[in-house]
This record gives structure tokens, C-alpha cells and sequence, in this order.
């Protein structure tokens, strides 16, 4: 095939991908995988079959109708449900449906949460241009497909937690600052680590979203939840039980699933540096199971985890002397800038399954975006699809070495070495047209 007949050829697709005929099929094709990835959980539901992670989400909803307890030992020393007490109001309200009405909910939600995931991660990554190119919704959820199933299939809220973020980045774009931090503060109060976020706020001086952030949570945290179990007491009780389970970090592992923490499926930098620096079981098998060992050295817990800190600090070193001041942003720039802080919370984050890689939506979209405006797909993103992929033929072997995390480090070195060249780029045109008008 020449290049004038492959240019030709690509221009035909695109032309019939972005048709309106083109966006009906897409369509037709998310309604029908999103089908099919919902009713799955429902026939194991049906059929009595292991509910997975639904169970745990149900059971803590009835705990809450029911005026139990939430946080209780699970056989000897772990709790059963480690989310938040917020997460636990909010689930009560779909189990009275029964477990299959339960499983229902959550898979519409999570279909919608998919689709406003997909729509926002377009329109973020195209910035003011326009209509974003149909690609860009494509491209993105293909490349994650298999994170967006684990979601559907194990009962997780991945895809949720993304469509707050994302909408908290837009509510930012288009000043909504109250907004944005009200959208976070949800995320966390179903899983705490969006939390951290407030970093990047306070950096960034958006202070009505850092406010906005801290009173939502603590309104979601203690004050909602006071009048459905019994008054401010029990609602910090709750909150003082899950986080002293849950915050807590030692040499067997992480919160209450410190076995689970340190095996081959968790992928964030304290799951892979403990795997790959000290001599650690990475199935946590029990006897007579062999315990299986990756680690390249042995070292102490601490060493290790100045290893960690040393490398959260590097790569929040790396996005502060990427990110352009207040005057030379742009849309663009503030696009890799949210992909970039998703990667670093997917990265630092103390407990990443290969579920939660589902953000990565956003990031490949940004990609995606400055491939077509540049007509090259950069060699870092090729790299960084390949290690990911490795995870296809060799899926424990691959997650054990930490495939995850070093394909999402990757994309956050290309996408800092593109922003850090966008903000001299943008600001050697502002020095030339300054210089221009002076003369």
C-alpha cells in the first residue's frame, strides 16, 4: 500500500467514523458491550452463583438499614467492608432491591458513569476546539476495555470515582470551583484516596474547591450519616473504627488486607517496591501452597519505604517543573496537567488493582488528542501500551514485576516532557511578541 493510498484510506474511515452514521453505530456498540458486561453479574446473581465484591457492597447496605454494625472482624483479624461509612449510606439506599435489584443499580450506574467518563474525557482532552473527533471516544475505552469488564465483573466503583474526577477537572475549566470540590469530596467518601487531590488544589490556589472539598467531606462523613445510625456519636464511631483499620501500614502490609496488599495484583509503588525489594510471598499463599518470590533484592522495611517516599517526592517534583504558571496555561495544558495527577494517584495510591487502571481513559485520550493534532503517536505512548500488554500473555507474571505501574510511570514521563515543552514552547512565543511590541 503507497502513502498517498493509505492517506486515502485512513481519510475514508475517519470521514465514516465521524458521520452521524459513524456516532450511531458507536453508540450502538457501547449500549451493546455495556449490555452484555451488566447482565453477566446479574445471571451469576440469578443462578446463586459468588456475588464477589457485590456481596460485601450489599451486606454493608443491610448492616446500615438494619442498624448494625458496619465495621466488623471478618474470621479473625480484617473487616469485611473497607470503604468509607459514607459509601455505606449511599449502597443502603439500592439493597433494599434485593441482591439481584442491588447488583442492577450498580451496573446502570456504573454503564452511566462509563459513558460520562468517555464523553468527558473527550471534551477535556480536546479543549476548545470544537466537537471532539469520534476517535476520541473510541480509542480511549478500547485501550482499558479489560479494566472497564474487571469493574463490572468484580462490583467495583472505578469508573465512578473517574466520572467525578473528570467532571470536578471540567467544573474547574469552566471556573465552578464550589462544584468541583463537591464532585471530589464524593469520590472520596466512596474511596478515601481522591482525598489527596487536595494537594494539587491548595498548589494550584483554588480555594473555594479545597473548602469546598473539606466541608462536603465532613458533611458526608459525620453529619449524614448521624441521623440513620442514631446521632452524631455512632456516625464517628463508624468513622473512628474504619480509620483506624484502614490507615495503618506495617511490614505485613496495607489496612485490613495486609496479605493481599503485597501480591502480584496490587500495582502501586508500595505494592511493587515491596514485592520487588524484600522477600515477600506474592500470592500470600498458606501452607502446603510453596510461596512464590520476584524479588532482585532483599532489604530492609524501611529502606524500602524511603525507596517509596523518594519516589512519590521525585514524581511530584517532576509535575511541579512541568506545570505552567497561571499565564501560560491553556486548555491543552490543563488537559495533560489532570492526566498527569490522575497517573500520580493511580501510581502513589496505597492499594491500585488493575480495575482502578480504568482511569487511564483519560490519559489515553489526552495522548490520542495530540497524536492527531500532531499526526504522530509519540514512542513513549507505544512503549507504555506494550508493557500494559504484557499482562495479556503473561498475566501474573507480568502484574508481579509491576507491568501497571511501570506502563502508567511511562505515560506520566512522556506527558511531563510534553508539558514541560509546551509551557517553554508557549512561553518563547508570549517572550517574542513581547519583544515585538516593545520594538
Amino acid at each position: 500500500m503507497t502513502n498517498s493510498t493509505a492517506k486515502t484510506w485512513w481519510a475514508t474511515i475517519d470521514r465514516r467514523v465521524n458521520s452521524p452514521a459513524g456516532i450511531r453505530l458507536l453508540t450502538s456498540i457501547f449500549i451493546g458491550i455495556a449490555f452484555v458486561f451488566s447482565v453477566l453479574p446479574l445471571l451469576r446473581c440469578l443462578r446463586g452463583q459468588n456475588m464477589i465484591d457485590y456481596r460485601a457492597w450489599y451486606e454493608a447496605g443491610r448492616n446500615v438499614l438494619a442498624g448494625n454494625e458496619i465495621y466488623f472482624l471478618r474470621g479473625s483479624s480484617e473487616y469485611d467492608f473497607i470503604y468509607p461509612p459514607a459509601c455505606a449510606l449511599f449502597l443502603a439506599v439500592a439493597s433494599v432491591l434485593g441482591q439481584c435489584g442491588f447488583i442492577l443499580v450498580l451496573v446502570a450506574i456504573n454503564t452511566i458513569a462509563w459513558f460520562v467518563s468517555a464523553r468527558l474525557s473527550a471534551r477535556l482532552a480536546n479543549g476548545e476546539r470544537g466537537q471532539p473527533n469520534a476517535w476520541l471516544y473510541l480509542i480511549p475505552s478500547f485501550l482499558v476495555m479489560v479494566s472497564i469488564w474487571s469493574n463490572y465483573h468484580l462490583g467495583q466503583p472505578s469508573l465512578v470515582l473517574l466520572a467525578l474526577m473528570l467532571g470536578a477537572f471540567a467544573s474547574l475549566r469552566t471556573k465552578r470551583e464550589l462544584f468541583a470540590g463537591t464532585l471530589i469530596a464524593l469520590a472520596a467518601a466512596i474511596k478515601a484516596f481522591p482525598v489527596v487531590a487536595i494537594v494539587y488544589l491548595v498548589y494550584r490556589k483554588y480555594w473555594k474547591t479545597a473548602a469546598s472539598l473539606v466541608l462536603t467531606l465532613i458533611f458526608l462523613l459525620l453529619i449524614l450519616p448521624a441521623p440513620f445510625r442514631g446521632g452524631f456519636d455512632r456516625a464517628w464511631r463508624d468513622l473512628e473504627k474504619w480509620s483506624t483499620g484502614m490507615l495503618k501500614y506495617n511490614a505485613r502490609g496495607v489496612g485490613q488486607r495486609p496479605g493481599r496488599s503485597q501480591t502480584w495484583k496490587n500495582q502501586s509503588i508500595v505494592g511493587v517496591a515491596n514485592r520487588l525489594l524484600r522477600h515477600i510471598d506474592i500470592d500470600d499463599t498458606r501452607p502446603p501452597d510453596p510461596p512464590v518470590y520476584v524479588n532482585i533484592t532483599e532489604m530492609k522495611f524501611s529502606t524500602v519505604n524511603a525507596i517509596i517516599v523518594g519516589v512519590a517526592l521525585a514524581l511530584g517534583i517532576v509535575f511541579l517543573v512541568a506545570m505552567p504558571p497561571r499565564q501560560l496555561r491553556t486548555s491543552e495544558t490543563d488537559a495533560a496537567e489532570f492526566a498527569l495527577l490522575l497517573l500520580m494517584m493511580l501510581m502513589l495510591t496505597p492499594l491500585s488493582y488493575s480495575y482502578l487502571f480504568s482511569w487511564l481513559m483519560f490519559p489515553f485520550a489526552v495522548v490520542a488528542q495530540r497524536s492527531f493534532t500532531r499526526k504522530a503517536i509519540p514512542w513513549w505512548t507505544i512503549a507504555a501500551f506494550a508493557v500494559f500488554l504484557l499482562a495479556a500473555p503473561f498475566p501474573r507474571g507480568a502484574q508481579a514485576y509491576g507491568n501497571f505501574f511501570f506502563g502508567a510511570l511511562i505515560l506520566f514521563a512522556g506527558l511531563a516532557t510534553e508539558l514541560w515543552r509546551d509551557k517553554h514552547a508557549r512561553r518563547a512565543i508570549n517572550n517574542a511578541v513581547s519583544s515585538a511590541l516593545s520594538s
